[in-house]
């Protein structure tokens, strides 16, 4: 049997998502009655707005559960293109494409784009899906560091030194994952002055967007100037403004040449996002759920709040204070692990699940998630502060 599967191509023997791994290990001890505390948790803790479940119930009861264009439902293209609009990208339907998630439209881009010999920039840390992606498509993923002085964003000298002439796409992540920094219009400007100058795509991914918090704004790299918005993708979706993970709904806006080949890797890939799900999609965008997702954001900020006052307490532990998402990269390099051994012993001995952030580009950091409780958030920092002094 090794034989024969070493004569295939298996995506680039692409490894699964740590995250995912981790939440289910925690999970799993629970069920055993084991008193576990998790600050693993990629999504909202918040139930989905009733009013966007009632417009899914809605779409069913109708009977709106039959195929749809591969691209997606034209009401849900309308609110997209004004939910871009408001974000200073100019957009048609035509440039749209709705899918299965915005993981989904990501791979769906990069595929579409990239191939052997090709070359990626990913800025690290990283979302440790996009380098498996990268893999899956035959490309080569090429890191630029950023560093916790430097808010976790890019610096010129080091992107344009990274550029090669296989040099295909830059993706840009912000609000960031795992970092929760929010790019800068400084770094966004310099990121697409690159980009123009030498020919390459950009792909924004703007999950986070809603979730920014004092003061800061988020700005979408499209909306600087015409040139790079035409070589740009911006995907974004429903999961995590609107606590919709489960739902699975994503989309993108791309160059017209572009999405018609996503759109066609659709079609034969899952034909259309789910039907009644995008009528709830539509809901959302028309802001039915506004009032929820402002209460959600709120309580975010607070979390946010409390878990740096929290970590401020914590010797030997060093963090850049998050200005989007939810989470909080930690730099634990003073405890003298490694993050894998970290997140095994902390799990071990204190019984709290964290994201160790090797597969993100940072083996020397964890990643918390804050989208948890209060008293989560206090009970698991507890936990952390005393594995800490014990080491």
């Amino acid at each position: 049997m090794k034989d024969l599967q070493a004569n295939y191509n298996l995506l680039g023997d692409m490894a699964p998502s740590a995250t995912l791994i981790i939440s289910a290990k925690a999970k799993e001890m629970k069920a055993q009655g084991i008193d576990v505390c998790s600050m693993s948790a990629g999504e909202p803790d918040f139930d989905t707005p009733q009013a966007i479940k009632d417009a899914c119930i809605q779409a069913i009861n109708e009977g709106k559960v039959r195929y749809l264009a591969s691209s997606g439902l034209p009401e849900l293209k309308e609110e997209i293109v004004k939910k871009f609009a408001a974000n200073g990208i100019k957009t048609n339907k035509e440039n749209i494409v709705i899918a299965t998630g915005a993981k989904f439209a990501i791979f769906e881009a990069i595929m579409s784009l990239c191939g052997k010999d090709d070359e990626v920039i990913l800025f690290s840390p990283y979302w440790l899906s996009y380098p498996e992606i990268i893999k899956a498509s035959g490309a080569k993923a090429v890191e630029v560091k950023t560093t916790l002085e430097n808010n976790y964003e890019p610096k010129k000298a080091d992107l344009e030194k990274a550029i090669t002439d296989k040099t295909k796409l830059i993706i840009v992540n912000s609000p960031n994952n795992p970092t929760g920094a929010v790019y800068s219009e400084q770094t966004l400007k310099m990121i697409a002055e690159i980009a123009i100058s030498r020919n390459i795509m950009v792909l924004s991914d703007e999950i986070y967007e809603k979730l920014v918090y004092n003061g800061k704004k988020h700005l979408s790299i499209a909306s600087l100037n015409d040139q790079i918005a035409a070589q740009t993708i911006t995907v974004n979706g429903f999961s995590k403004a609107y606590a919709m993970t489960g739902w699975r709904l994503g989309y993108l806006t791309a160059p017209l040449w572009l999405a018609k080949r996503i759109s066609a890797l659709q079609s034969h890939a899952t034909s259309n996002a789910t039907s009644f799900v995008q009528y709830a999609g539509v809901s959302a965008l028309q802001g039915k759920a506004d009032k929820d997702v402002t209460a959600m954001v709120t309580a975010f900020a607070q979390r946010q709040q409390l878990i740096c006052n929290l970590l401020d307490e914590i010797k030997g532990l060093k963090y850049a204070k998050p200005q989007g998402a939810f989470y909080v990269l930690c730099d634990i390099s003073q405890s003298g692990l490694n993050a894998d051994d970290f997140a095994k012993q902390l799990l071990e001995q204190q019984k709290l699940a964290v994201i160790p952030c090797t597969a993100f580009g940072a083996p020397e950091c964890i990643r918390l998630s804050y989208a948890c409780s209060e008293a989560n958030i206090k009970e698991a920092i507890k936990r952390l502060k005393t594995f800490m002094e014990q080491k």
